[in-house]
């Protein structure tokens, strides 16, 4: 046990090495690389109503499936591939995330259409700003989520309500939530 163990967020104590990482190298941190926002994205869908911990375990098997996150050939595919990531044993086999990642990959090809990326779409609603919580309170939504959520869905994004923004928000680093003593804050 090292000297941050019992400094880093509470969340974190006790998990698996590959939890910390992502603890300590992504979450809160900013991120503006398409490739990696639509991860991120496709990741929190297929969180809902699973553990985070589950979700992460199983990071590179998602990668592999689909095509390291690759949106154009995502918004492509068709019924033979949706059969096989449903027999896919690695990733969490729901039929409608895997649709819905089908449909946000085609609707985020469109917002990098009309704003040029889904950076620059994504890191508009904080004029590029990261929101720095000032309390140890622990939220799982916001009017910031509420406001984007309700964005994607009219965009034609599935399985992203509230609860879920917020979540993908705090991993690309819109939202700093690491408790307030936390050194990786």
């Amino acid at each position: 046990m090292n000297k941050l163990d019992d400094k880093r967020c509470a969340w974190v104590q006790g998990k698996p090495d590959y939890y910390v990482a992502y603890h300590d190298n992504h979450w809160g941190k900013p991120e503006h690389d398409d490739r990696q926002l639509f991860r991120w994205l496709v990741l929190e869908s297929f969180h809902v109503g699973l553990s985070w911990q589950l979700i992460l375990s199983k990071s590179a098997a998602f990668d592999a499936a689909f095509d390291h996150f690759d949106y154009h050939r995502i918004a492509n595919y068709g019924q033979d591939k949706v059969e096989a990531l449903v027999q896919d044993v690695g990733i969490v086999r729901h039929r409608g995330k895997i649709n819905a990642t089908i449909a946000n990959a085609q609707a985020f090809l469109k917002i990098q259409q009309t704003f040029g990326s889904f950076d620059a779409y994504i890191w508009s609603f904080t004029n590029g700003e990261t929101i720095m919580n000032q309390t140890d309170e622990f939220l799982t939504k916001s009017p910031l989520s509420d406001a984007i959520a309700k964005d994607l869905k009219q965009r034609g994004f599935k399985f992203l309500g509230s609860v879920t923004v917020y979540a993908y928000l705090q991993a690309i680093g819109i939202i700093n939530d690491h408790e307030l003593n936390c050194p990786f804050r």
